[in-house]
């Protein structure tokens, strides 16, 4: 493989790592008892402590996106079909994608350095001395509780972002609440849902096991702690578009 370049070797030599993680990753789940407390821990961890960053994006995606489309449907007279296109942009792709971008920022680099230092400080290989399986303990927890947290989470950023288009809407165009979400409700479908709910555990199927990777194989040495959290937002990031992608292929043929 000398006729390769370096970054392409590293490309499929953690391509074919991140494969035998995720391989680990199923064989260890289903494998003995599961680790409930360590697995709540961890979503309050990596979940409820992302909630003031959500509420803030998810407040602002709605509110500024009717700000955006008010003056060109006022245009046309159609400020009456806001509410309908904000609440199917929101669920369907805008909310999910978003959140799960910062999602990935915030839980990607948060597990891949709590991983990363306990790999370089040894707590990882005491815990293989102590006769506990590391592995389950902590990577199987963070991944399982990175795809609890990250569908709750979006779902409470979508009904965010809905409110902040009520309140442009009840500034610049006069709606009432009744009116704003009557409007939503009698446009949202179950075949709405299901497709963004479901491509959400996906994603935070692939922000805990690409953020666990990275600080689980982390080097030695202080500086690769950074280096971990840092490539983990990164792959998590790139993660999350392209299983949007193929989300967004599979829902279109199914619904």
């Amino acid at each position: 493989m000398k006729f390769l370049p370096k970054n392409i070797i590293d490309f499929f030599l953690n391509t074919w790592g991140l494969f035998n993680f995720t391989k680990r990753f199923f064989i260890q789940f289903f494998r003995g008892k599961p680790e409930v407390e360590e697995t709540i821990k961890q979503c309050f961890q990596i979940g409820y402590k992302s909630l003031p960053l959500v509420s803030i994006t998810g407040f602002i995606i709605g509110l500024t996106l009717a700000l955006q489309i008010i003056p060109t449907l006022d245009k046309f007279g159609a400020v009456s079909l806001i509410p309908q296109m904000l609440s199917i942009a929101v669920v369907r792709e805008i909310g999910p994608v978003i959140i799960g971008l910062i999602c990935a920022g915030k839980m990607g680099s948060g597990i891949g350095a709590e991983l990363g230092s306990m790999k370089v400080t040894e707590q990882i290989a005491a815990m293989e001395v102590s006769a506990i399986n590391p592995f389950k303990y902590l990577v199987v927890t963070r991944i399982t509780a990175a795809m609890i947290t990250v569908p709750i989470l979006v779902i409470y950023a979508d009904t965010l972002s809905l409110i902040g288009g009520y309140l442009s809407m009840s500034v610049n165009a006069d709606m009432s609440i009744r009116l704003f979400f009557s409007e939503v409700f009698s446009t949202l479908t179950f075949e709405d849902f299901l497709p963004a709910v479901v491509k959400t555990i996906f994603f935070g199927f692939g922000i805990g096991l690409v953020g666990s990777y990275k600080g689980y194989n982390c080097s030695r040495g202080t500086e690769s702690v950074g280096i971990a959290a840092n490539s983990a937002v990164v792959a998590a990031s790139l993660l999350v578009i392209l299983l949007d992608l193929i989300a967004v292929q599979i829902s279109t043929i199914i619904f």
